[in-house]
């Protein structure tokens, strides 16, 4: 009998453990689908301003939406220090605050957040699929951890009505996978935007083992303007990295065949 129940106990915890794996979670991912989606400027319902400030506070730091709106955040840092407006869920934006911790200098172009320096406005507009409550926080560091947080509370109505999403990448466009012919720090991803005037790209990534950084969107100086010269927004690239003054710098960029 004692064996029958050990053999029970095994069966599930391997069960449980396979479903996470078929699931594809992976710690510090990002949970849109249970906070919403990306709006559109068309559909915006209404506008909400948020003001940020270095006592490390959101004003307001609670806001009420229905579910099915299209919010414009209007956001502000009326503060000294830059400050960041990150939407999603409490589990997520603990883990990526964590991250942040770890890679200070990284960037970000997603379009849950918007970081800004001081005396900055920027915006956010988000679609809120479902009832519930969706966070957001400042996760530069030591700003979470003072308390910089905030709550978007979404109640329930009885039809949502229909948004138009934002262009749905091409077929098979994505992050590619590390192959037998990739040395440790390179890593490989797909060009989201190009800013040669910034001396700038945005890549979506995989894992970049030389920083033990995980899979992101991320926004990269890069160390030459000249790298930028031979790839463009949809190309999947070889990329190495190195921390410099900082910043994360690409030193090393090649377009995929």
């Amino acid at each position: 009998m004692r064996n029958t129940i050990k053999f029970i106990a095994a069966a599930a915890l391997l069960a449980a453990s396979f479903a996470v794996f078929a699931s594809g979670q992976h710690s510090g991912g990002h949970a849109a689908a249970s906070i919403g989606q990306p709006g559109v400027s068309t559909a915006v319902s209404r506008t909400i301003a948020i003001q940020m400030e270095d006592t490390m506070r959101f004003t307001p730091s609670e806001v009420k939406v229905a579910q099915g709106e299209t919010i414009r955040f209007v956001v502000t840092n009326a503060g000294q220090l830059r400050h960041e407006f990150n939407l999603g869920t409490d589990a997520d934006l603990k883990a990526h605050a964590e991250q942040m911790k770890k890679f200070p200098e990284m960037e970000h172009d997603e379009p849950n957040l918007v970081s800004l320096a001081p005396g900055k406005t920027g915006e956010v507009i988000w679609h809120f699929t479902k009832a519930g409550k969706v966070s957001f926080a400042c996760l530069h560091v030591g700003h979470y951890d003072a308390g910089m947080k905030g709550q978007v509370l979404v109640a329930k109505t009885a039809a949502v009505p229909a948004v138009e999403a934002p262009t749905a990448p091409k077929a098979g466009s994505g992050v590619v996978g590390s192959g037998a012919d990739m040395a440790a720090d390179w890593a490989r991803g797909e060009v989201r935007k190009v800013d040669k005037a910034a001396l700038k790209i945005t890549l979506k990534h995989g894992d970049i083992k030389s920083l033990d950084m995980p899979p992101m969107t991320m926004v990269f100086r890069v160390a030459d303007t000249a790298l930028l010269d031979s790839v463009k927004v949809g190309d999947q690239v070889q990329f190495s990295v190195e921390r410099r003054a900082g910043a994360i710098v690409v030193t090393q960029l090649k377009a995929l065949p």
